[in-house]
């Protein structure tokens, strides 16, 4: 099997429907309830028993076509989680379904659930709880084949005192009444996901339109702020990818907007997707995160890499479709690079984090005896980006374009690896009408490009749209130079950021005098833009203004977002180690568990809980 990080046996038997009938315990903090998986033999009666991935599971009962059979949860092999072995004493033949229904709750060491307390929300009347499941996730929620390898339609039967929003489209009509004040919201997801994809929240929510297939979710406080940040793009975002790729497979698009505490930037669960709240920032600057999720819709969630060792077929390509639609709304091909150069930036510091010579800088990464999370960096976005990037500039966008729904077409409702996209557009331009780029295709390197570590070979960017952020970035060399709001009047709030990561970079940082100025000339001290805020802090603190790391703290105890998070933990840590460490203690309860653990390690006081 082709996937190192599930210990389940998916070349014998593969999931097709998976229905899970879950309550959301807010008082014990646990789903429990009952899951059924249908899988299908893929072997003539030879495999006798079928093994599945678990986390940290309560599994009281599991049966096989309603009646008990021998199962047994063997020992935990890290963090790939402990198998559970189920006897299907006489195997089945090639093609025939077998039902499996297992009786399960998830315990509070669950990776994949974050419950917050009505205090951690933001109008401080209910509990909320989300689940995150990417990378190997599901297992800790319920017994699954948990690989990007396998899809599986799901139906979703949740009761809960609150409302529910999942991965799948809301049943007309469905939701019924339950016990006491509870209610049971059901979802269909009839386009097959894999695990990671599987995605529940449950709170204080409510919706309102923003598009045509629409809508944006979120606690009420936010709903109005949520509705006027999306509501003017979110047609336009779904228009433009269509054009790209082709029309939209899922049926509804709907963003929900979870509390601070979510830890990535937006999760592309199917129907919802999962954004952080640092996107409403109130000035329209941030919703690129919408436009890169629903990319997803068609790579990573149609098309799906195979593994996380080639996880940068689901990023590389969501990052280039992204690029392709913001440039299609600016109607301006400098868009693309304005913001592959700020991607470049990000790949630089994330290879120099790493090391350049590091595994995990390559774009194929192997996964053996890995977890998935401590491999995941900006390195699959932005060198995958990079790859596809190269290829359309190789063939020419006319030819790219046309490759770019059969691709799509090719693999629609299945997984696939780095070799097999290689064989799908080698075969795609093998054709007679693309014989004079023969020898362009002949010089690709890919197995450089699939196992080189560092960065990949740097392209030529169009910089008309940056070269104005760095002409202000050199002024600020200056000892003497004197600020002027106007120096950044009508830029984008990408722009500004530009502008501040160059300053980052600065051989010299600014004085303690020079970032304050910086800081109160451009309003980015009192910016609610979280984006803007924390490249600020990181040039006050290369500067050592004292003045600025309690607003440091600060932020970090309003943001849960690991983009943010962690990078401002290891630089308050270089200058300011006491505090860094008692921020973490006060804000470790108010973190998503994967972003304890990473900030954990990021300041050299892991636990050994994992």
């Amino acid at each position: 099997m082709r996937d190192p990080n599930t210990l389940s046996n998916y070349d014998a038997w593969r999931t097709r429907h998976t229905t899970t009938n879950l309550k959301v315990d807010f008082t014990s903090k646990s789903l429990r309830g009952k899951v059924i998986l249908e899988l299908e033999s893929q072997t003539d009666e030879s495999s006798k028993e079928i093994i599945l991935d678990s986390s940290y599971l309560d599994v009281s009962a599991i049966k096989l076509f309603g009646e008990s059979t021998k199962w047994e949860i063997k020992d935990r092999q890290g963090a790939n989680g402990s198998p559970v072995h189920i006897a299907v004493p006489n195997g089945a033949p090639k093609g025939d379904v077998v039902k499996v229904e297992i009786d399960v709750a998830t315990t509070d060491k669950c990776t994949a659930l974050q419950w917050l307390t009505p205090a951690q929300t933001s109008n401080k009347k209910a509990p909320f709880m989300f689940s995150q499941c990417q990378a190997i996730h599901a297992r800790s929620l319920f017994p699954c084949q948990d690989t990007p390898d396998v899809k599986s339609t799901y139906t979703f039967n949740i009761t809960s005192p609150h409302v529910v929003v999942a991965s799948g489209v809301p049943v007309k009509g469905g939701e019924t009444e339950g016990e006491g004040d509870e209610k049971i919201y059901k979802f269909e997801q009839k386009v097959p996901i894999p695990s990671y994809l599987y995605a529940l929240a449950s709170g204080d929510i409510e919706s309102a339109p923003i598009g045509r297939i629409s809508s944006v979710a979120t606690g009420p406080n936010e709903l109005k702020a949520s509705q006027w940040e999306l509501e003017g793009d979110m047609d336009k975002f779904l228009d433009a990818a269509e054009k790209i790729v082709f029309p939209y497979k899922w049926g509804e698009y709907n963003v929900l907007v979870l509390p601070p505490s979510f830890p990535y930037g937006g999760m592309e669960n199917p129907i919802f997707t999962f954004a952080t709240p640092t996107i409403i920032s109130g000035d329209k600057q941030n919703i690129d995160v919408i436009a890169h999720e629903l990319a997803h819709s068609w790579s990573g969630n149609l098309v799906t890499s195979c593994s996380w060792e080639h996880f940068w077929l689901n990023e590389g390509w969501t990052m280039y479709l992204e690029r392709r639609i913001q440039a299609s709304i600016h109607g301006s091909e400098a868009h693309i690079d304005f913001s592959a150069i700020r991607g470049w930036k990000a790949l630089e510091e994330s290879i120099e984090e790493f090391g350049k010579e590091h595994e995990f800088t390559k774009l194929c990464i192997s996964h053996k005896g890995i977890d998935p999370d401590d491999a995941f960096s900006t390195v699959p976005y932005e060198k995958g980006f990079h790859f596809i990037y190269y290829l359309d500039k190789l063939v020419g966008r006319e030819n790219f374009d046309k490759f770019i729904p059969h691709y799509f077409s090719k693999w629609a409702n299945k997984s696939l690896d780095s070799f097999e996209f290689k064989d799908t557009f080698l075969g795609f331009f093998s054709a007679p009408e693309y014989a004079s780029l023969k020898d362009k295709i002949a010089e690709i390197d890919w197995e450089g490009r699939f196992y080189n570590t560092g960065l990949p070979p740097k392209p030529e960017f169009d910089t008309s749209l940056v070269d104005e952020c760095y002409k202000l970035a050199e002024k600020w060399k200056q000892k003497d130079f004197q600020p002027s709001p106007s120096d950044i009047e009508g830029w984008t709030g990408n722009q500004i950021l530009v502008l501040l990561n160059e300053v980052q970079d600065f051989q010299e940082p600014l004085s303690v005098e020079q970032s304050q100025s910086l800081g109160e000339t451009y309003g980015l001290t009192a910016s609610k833009n979280a984006e803007l805020k924390s490249a600020y802090y990181h040039i006050a603190m290369k500067a050592q203004d004292t003045t600025s790391y309690q607003g440091v703290a600060d932020l970090l105890g309003e943001v849960g977002r690991m983009k943010f998070v962690r990078p401002l933990y290891r630089s308050l840590n270089k200058v300011a180690r006491d505090l860094a460490l008692e921020t973490f203690e006060k804000y470790k309860d108010f973190y998503h568990p994967i972003c304890r653990q990473l900030v954990e390690k990021d300041l050299g006081v892991a636990s050994n809980s994992a």
